[in-house]
Parts: structure tokens; C-alpha cells; sequence
């Protein structure tokens, strides 16, 4: 079990928390993920590697396969232990990479989510991250999957899977997809909420203000006639000429006997979403447009090859918000009937993640930015069931206070006539205080209004859920005072990656050019060429380089923002500040090696890659968490040109951030 073809680090993972089942899951349950025996054959018939390190040709296949699943490993670890939406970013790219086949293809997709987010969100009243958040909603349905035998036995029967090994990385396929981008709509529903917000008065129903609706989407759902005959194959011999269409029949396929509606039904109802909120409470749903925007991306754009499993993981983003709630299930309804994992495995999982991820979240929207929600949330997978203790800040405890005397005082004042008027204005009173309040309030079952209302949704008689509160220091970084929206990632990972093979960086640096060298189209356009054709695992090396780089101005008194302020701007690095952030560049060099399986040698270059073994390792050391006075030692160990190597690059950031992100660098004093 694990990884047969590279040397796994030394880890212990708690196997019942959410980071050790997740983590679990990509170790033990995917070995053989993306493992082709016809390439093996190849390469024990010709003598020829197939497999791409540095380069092509370098390692085995299933080497550079069992690379890219730890690259996987590492980055959600990563991610679950910072929350941060810059390794987010590495999950998502790790994802594209491996399942999609190209980030930069799809890469304005998911970063557009995030440009709205962080730029347009302040103008709404109500509105936290999405970005973040659903990498923690696909680690949270790798850890029910690694935990629930209800939940994978639900799942491989709906999919004809017998073996659990090929059935884990099948899930993991198609959960990716679905939970990745369930919310990469939201760049539609903003608009509509930003309106809204404008015009709110407190009291007043939406329907009184105006509002958004989307029309002239003809050509927005049409699917092309090639794509048309694809889905006949997959569908039966049905054809669908719009993803409206598609859609309907898909749900009405899986659901429509259940909840009793029909395929024309559901078309009425997809066709009226877009262009008539008014007909759904005036709210917009994002999930349409999620499900719409990736058919169109990965099938029409992209002519990904399709699979029926795609289009379950497409309707499952589709059914996750509004549309199952109050179109399908009708879940607030007397005697309704909550989904079964049996009923839609990948709908059913996303929309138990999707309730339980409330931790953690940034708040973009005026109201949310006062509201009392969970930092973080200790998970408990054992038994099969999960027990989620959601943790609120102690410095929050007086608002706490004040909201439980408040509705204490509340319940004291219930009217006994309960289907009175009197009842009514009572009920229209109740103190909330968001995702605290849902917790607090416990109901006659001893259950909260939280977890009764996930019960009202999906059947969770197979999985036990229980849920808790508790008060904890918040005792995590967020952010250093660097400040933008980063999305310039990918092309900062490009050019410094380029440094490695070309000298004319330095010349252009040497010569005061570096912004025009920068400029150069057909210098961009090679370098792009040269980072693609890198592996998996050292692209993500460049970029999480390209990362650190707050973190090393925050050490050496500097800072970046897009704004103008009244400090002094920094157009190069000092000798001493340079001797400051190349130990801190080395020791996060190191530690990423160690991460991926690398340990101190002196192989010639030729076998390097294939061994994993670098000379500028620590030798002899065996240790798995890299001390900075041992990084610093190594570091005054190495020669010149070795050392370089980790200055360099921060100062190519120099002109890369001035060219990319429109920022600038400062010193604080």
C-alpha cells in the first residue's frame, strides 16, 4: 500500500481527524493511481523511460505517476494546515494537472472565482469565500470516503465497482470535479447580489427592489452538434441539443421517480432560473451556472474525453444549492424525504460536505464581516460517523454571552397559542447570530438546528452526525502584511523556472532591462513552453517559490501591495537582506524535498532525477520537520553558485510583481 515507486516520507497521520483520513485516503487507498500497464510494457520492451522529471525520458512512468499523487498528498496537507487560499490554489492545480491534463487551459476558470471574491464582494451585504472553501469540501468527501464502508459501499455499487483500489481512484476523479467546481459560478450570482445589496432596506422583502435576471442565453447552454452525438452514445441514444436539456433528462433519470417530477418539469424549471428569480424567492443560484460554465469549459472548449460519471459529477454541482432544496425535495416541507447516497452518490456527498464546511471562512460581505462564524472545526471520523466540534474564537465570548441571555430572554417570552399571530411576531423576533446561533439552538430531538437541517437534506441513518461547540484562542496566521490577489502564480512559476535555462535573465538583470526582457511576447511564449513541459512536481516547486515570497519580506522588513503608500520603495535587494532570505529560501527547498521523497547523495546527474538523491541536501540527516539553524548551516556549506540559487529568483520577483500584479515592494523602515 502507498507508493510503490518513490520513497514515502516518514509521516504519522491521526487516522479519525480530517486531515489524516483525507491524507489516508490519497496514501493508501489510490496506489496505482493513473498506473498504465501498456506504458509499462513499453518501457520493459524498448529499454526507453517514458516518465518526465526535469525532462522526458529521466524516471519510469509509474514513477512520475506515483510523484504526482504525493505532490496531491503534500498539497492538501499543506492547505489544511494554513487554510490559505494561495495553497488552495496547489490543490486545484494539482488537479487540473493530473485529471484535466493542462491548468493553463482551465486556469481562468477557477481564478476568475477568486478575482470576483477578493475585488467585488465588500459591495454585498452577505458573502464569505468559496475559493478556499472547496478545497475543504473535497477533503472533507476524501475523509468520508476513507471512513463511511456505508458510504463506499453506496458508492461502488452505483458504479458497478468491485475492486476498493481502482474504486478509490475513481472516486477521487470524479468527487474532484464535482466538489472542486461546484462553486465556480459564483461570478454570475455576485452581480445579481451586489444589485440587491445596493437597494436593500432592512424589513423590506426582495421582491420590492429591483433585480438581475440573465437573458439571450440561447447561445450560452446550445451544445455543438459534435459534442451532441457524444452524449447520444453516453445517453442511451437520447439526444440533447442544449445543457438545459441535458440536465433535465439527467435528473429526471435519477431522481424524477423519487421526488416526482418529470423530465419537462425540470427543463421548465432550468430554463426559468436564470431568467426569472422572481420565480425563486429573488435569489439567483450560483449552481446552475457552476454545472453550465464546466460542460461548456471541459467538453466544448477543451474536448476533454467524456464519461458518464462526468455528467453525474456535472449534476451534482447543479442539484447542490437551491435546486434540490426547494425544486426537487422540497427539504423544509412536512414529511419530506432527504437524499440517499444510493439515490446519487457524488450529490449526495457534496451536499453533506457543503453544509458541514462553515469553518474558517473569509468574510467578503459588510454583514458578514460582524458575524460570529467557526474558525475552525475538529473532526472525529471513527466508527464510521462524524462527530464535528466546531471552534469559535474565546475573544468572541462576550458576543456569545449577550446572544445566549438574549435568546434565553427570547424563549422565556413564547406565547402558548402556537399557530397564532401573537406566535407569529414572536418567531419573526429570535436573536441570531449566524452559524453560532444554528449550533446553540437545540430542538425537542437534543439535536441542533444545524445538524437537523443537514438531516432534512441527506439521509444520514448510515452515517451518524454529531454536533458540538467549543470556545478555543485563535491561534492561526492568517496572512502577512503583504497584500494582493496573487493570481499572477502560474505566470510567476513560469519565469522563474526560466532563470534555470538561459543566461539571459542575468544578462537583461546585469543590463537594467529586466522589464523589457519581461515584456518580450516570444520570450513569454518560450518560457511558458519550457514550465510545461516540466513534471508535476517541479512545477509546483517554482510556484510554491513564488509563494514564500511574502513570508521572506515580512523578514526582512519589506512589504507588497497594489496600492500607493507613503514608504520607500525597494527596486533592489541589499547584500544583507539578500544573506537574510537565502538561508529562508534553502531551508523551504529543502523541507519541500524531503516532502517528496528526497534524501542527501552524490549520483551523477543523469541518475539524479531516477534515485531522487541531490547532493545540496543535509548529509546524513534523517529528521522529517527541517530546522532553520540546520538549513542555515547547510546553506554556508555550499558554494557561490549553489547558494544563488536561492537569491536569484526573489530578485527576479522584483520585476515580475511590477509586471504581473501591478504591485509594488517597501520597506517599512
Amino acid at each position: 500500500m502507498g507508493y510503490t515507486n518513490v520513497r514515502e516520507p516518514a509521516r504519522q497521520y491521526e487516522a479519525f481527524s480530517l486531515e489524516g483520513a483525507a491524507l489516508t485516503f490519497l496514501r493508501d487507498r489510490c496506489e496505482g493511481l493513473r498506473f498504465s500497464a501498456g506504458k509499462a510494457e513499453e518501457e520493459a520492451r524498448t529499454g526507453k523511460l517514458l516518465g518526465t522529471s526535469l525532462k522526458k525520458g529521466e524516471v519510469p512512468y509509474h514513477q512520475q505517476m506515483d510523484t504526482d499523487r504525493l505532490c496531491l498528498e503534500n498539497a492538501l496537507r499543506r492547505f489544511l494546515r494554513s487554510g490559505r487560499k494561495e495553497d488552495a490554489f496547489d490543490v486545484y492545480f494539482c488537479y487540473l494537472e493530473m485529471f484535466v491534463g493542462d491548468y493553463k487551459k482551465a486556469k481562468r476558470m477557477i481564478e476568475l472565482l477568486s478575482e470576483f471574491e477578493a475585488n467585488g464582494s465588500g459591495l454585498l451585504m452577505k458573502h464569505r469565500d468559496h475559493y478556499a472553501h472547496s478545497v475543504y469540501v473535497f477533503a472533507l468527501g476524501l475523509a468520508v470516503y476513507q471512513t463511511s464502508e456505508a458510504y463506499r459501499n453506496a458508492y461502488q455499487e452505483a458504479y458497478q465497482l468491485d475492486d476498493s483500489h481502482p474504486a478509490a481512484c475513481h472516486f477521487l476523479r470524479f468527487w474532484g470535479m464535482a466538489s472542486l467546481f461546484h462553486d465556480i459560478g459564483y461570478p454570475f450570482e455576485l452581480p445579481f447580489e451586489q444589485v440587491a445589496s445596493y437597494f436593500e432596506v432592512e424589513g423590506e422583502p426582495r421582491k420590492n427592489r429591483p433585480f438581475v435576471a440573465y437573458r439571450a442565453l440561447e447561445p450560452f447552454v446550445k451544445i455543438p452538434d459534435s459534442v451532441v452525438k457524444r452524449l447520444e452514445t453516453l445517453c442511451g441514444g437520447a439526444v440533447y441539443e442544449t445543457t438545459d436539456g441535458l440536465f433535465a433528462g439527467l435528473l429526471a433519470e435519477r431522481l424524477g421517480e423519487k421526488y416526482r417530477f418529470t423530465e419537462l418539469q425540470m427543463l421548465q424549471v432550468l430554463r426559468e432560473k436564470p431568467a426569472e428569480p422572481n420565480r425563486f424567492g429573488y435569489y439567483m443560484d450560483h449552481a446552475y451556472f457552476s454545472a453550465t460554465v464546466l460542460f461548456k469549459k471541459l467538453f466544448c472548449e477543451l474536448n476533454c474525453p467524456m464519461e458518464r460519471e462526468h455528467l453525474d459529477a456535472l449534476t451534482g454541482i447543479l442539484a447542490h444549492n437551491s435546486l434540490y432544496k426547494f425544486n426537487i425535495a422540497h427539504y423544509k416541507d412536512r414529511g419530506n424525504t432527504p437524499l440517499a447516497a444510493s439515490d446519487h452518490p457524488l450529490a449526495y456527498l457534496l451536499m453533506l460536505c457543503d453544509e458541514l464546511q462553515c469553518w474558517d471562512r473569509t468574510a467578503y460581505g459588510r454583514n458578514s464581516k460582524r458575524e460570529l462564524h467557526p474558525m475552525g472545526c475538529r473532526f472525529d471520523f471513527s466508527g464510521g460517523a462524524i462527530r464535528a466540534t466546531y471552534l469559535y474564537d474565546k475573544r468572541e465570548f462576550g458576543k456569545i454571552k449577550v446572544y445566549q441571555d438574549n435568546y434565553k430572554a427570547w424563549k422565556d417570552r413564547e406565547p402558548a397559542e402556537k399557530n397564532s399571530e401573537e406566535h407569529k411576531l414572536w418567531e419573526d423576533k429570535k436573536p441570531g447570530l449566524k452559524a453560532y446561533a444554528s449550533m446553540y439552538e437545540i430542538n425537542k430531538q437534543g439535536v441542533s438546528s444545524f445538524q437537523a437541517d443537514i438531516e432534512r437534506i441527506v439521509d444520514l441513518s448510515a452515517i451518524r452526525l454529531q454536533v458540538g461547540t467549543e470556545l478555543e484562542k485563535n491561534e492561526k496566521q492568517r496572512c502577512y502584511l503583504s497584500d494582493s490577489s496573487f493570481l499572477g502564480l502560474y505566470n510567476f512559476a513560469i519565469v522563474l523556472n526560466a532563470r534555470w535555462s538561459s543566461g539571459e535573465w542575468k544578462q537583461a538583470r546585469a543590463e537594467g532591462r529586466e522589464e523589457q526582457f519581461l515584456l518580450d511576447e516570444k520570450n513569454l511564449e518560450r518560457f511558458s513552453g519550457s514550465f510545461e513541459a516540466l513534471s508535476l512536481e517541479y512545477q509546483l516547486s517554482n510556484i510554491n517559490q513564488a509563494k514564500a515570497f511574502a513570508r521572506y519580506m515580512q523578514e526582512i522588513g519589506c512589504f507588497y501591495t497594489d496600492r500607493s503608500v507613503d514608504f520607500a520603495l525597494v527596486d533592489r535587494f541589499s547584500d544583507e537582506e539578500l544573506d537574510i532570505i537565502g538561508p529562508l529560501e534553502h531551508q523551504r527547498w529543502l523541507q519541500e524535498h524531503y516532502d517528496m521523497g528526497w534524501t542527501y547523495g552524490t549520483p551523477e546527474r543523469a541518475q539524479r532525477e531516477r534515485v531522487r538523491q541531490h547532493w545540496d541536501m543535509i548529509p546524513g540527516w534523517t529528521g522529517t520537520v527541517v530546522p532553520m539553524e540546520l538549513a542555515e548551516k547547510n546553506y554556508r556549506r555550499l558554494n557561490p553558485d549553489e547558494q544563488s540559487k536561492d537569491t536569484e529568483p526573489m530578485e527576479c520577483m522584483l520585476a515580475m510583481m511590477r509586471m504581473f500584479d501591478g504591485l509594488r515592494i517597501y520597506r517599512l523602515y
